[in-house]
C-alpha cells in the first residue's frame, strides 16, 4: 500500500459514519411521525406513553433475546446496555404490572419482533443494525425523551429508569468506545451494505409502531 493509499483509507468514514449518514433521511422522517411528535410536546398524556412503552417491551425483549456467539464484539452482549427489565419496572411503577395483558403487541410490534427472532445469531451485521439503532438512540435522543415525558405528564425517575443507563459512568465516552468498536469489525462491503439496509428497515419498523401508536391514540 503506497502513502498516498493509506492516507486515503484512513481518512475514510468507518462503519458508524457510513451507516449513521446512510440512514439520516429514515432516521428524520421517524422520528417526525405525529404520535411521538405529540407525545414529545405534551399533546397527549401519560397513558399514551404507558401504552408507548408497553410495545417496546417486547422490542427489547426480543432484541435481548439472542445468544452471545463466539467472537462476538464486547458492546453487542454489554448487559450494562440491557432495558427489557428496565422498561418492565417502569410499567410497574407507571401502575402496569400487567403490562402485556393489557396492551399486547400491535400488529406493527409483532412484525419488528418477528424480525429480530428472523435474524440468525451468526448474522451480526443485521443484528448489528438494530443494536445500535436502538442502544445509541436510547443513550442520545432517549435521555430528551425522559426529560420530555418527566415535564409534561409528571413521570417520576423510578418511572424512567428505561433512560438510565446506571452502570455506563458516561455516555458520551461510551458511544464514542462503541462506535470506535463498530468501526473496527472485519465487516466485508457486502456486510456494511447489509447492516445499513438492516438500519434503515429498523427505522421503518420504529416508523410503524409509531403510526399505530398515533391511529389508536
Amino acid at each position: 500500500m503506497t502513502t498516498i493509499e493509506a492516507a486515503v483509507q484512513a481518512s475514510a468514514p468507518g462503519i458508524a459514519e457510513r451507516v449513521r449518514n446512510a440512514t439520516a433521511m429514515e432516521h428524520k422522517d421517524t422520528e417526525s411521525r405525529s404520535f411521538i411528535t405529540q407525545l414529545m410536546s405534551g399533546e397527549l398524556s401519560l397513558d399514551h406513553y404507558v401504552t408507548y412503552l408497553a410495545q417496546y417491551a417486547y422490542v427489547y425483549r426480543a432484541l435481548e433475546s439472542r445468544a452471545a456467539q463466539p467472537g462476538d464484539p464486547a458492546f453487542v452482549n454489554d448487559p450494562a446496555l440491557n432495558r427489557a427489565a428496565s422498561i418492565e419496572s417502569d410499567l410497574a411503577a407507571l401502575g402496569a404490572p400487567d403490562w402485556e395483558s393489557a396492551h399486547p403487541a400491535l400488529p406493527a410490534t409483532a412484525a419488528y419482533v418477528a424480525r429480530l427472532h428472523q435474524i440468525g445469531s451468526d448474522d451480526l451485521p443485521c443484528y448489528v443494525a438494530h443494536h445500535y439503532t436502538r442502544y445509541l438512540g436510547d443513550m442520545s435522543g432517549g435521555q430528551a425523551i425522559s426529560k420530555l415525558v418527566a415535564r409534561h405528564y409528571g413521570a417520576t425517575a423510578d418511572q424512567l429508569a428505561f433512560y438510565d443507563f446506571a452502570d455506563v459512568p458516561s455516555t458520551v465516552q461510551y458511544k464514542r468506545d462503541y462506535r470506535d468498536q463498530l468501526d473496527a469489525l472485519p465487516f466485508s462491503e457486502d456486510q456494511i451494505d447489509a447492516m445499513i439496509a438492516e438500519a434503515k428497515s429498523a427505522f421503518v419498523y420504529n416508523g410503524d409502531i409509531f403510526n399505530a401508536l398515533g391511529a389508536s391514540a
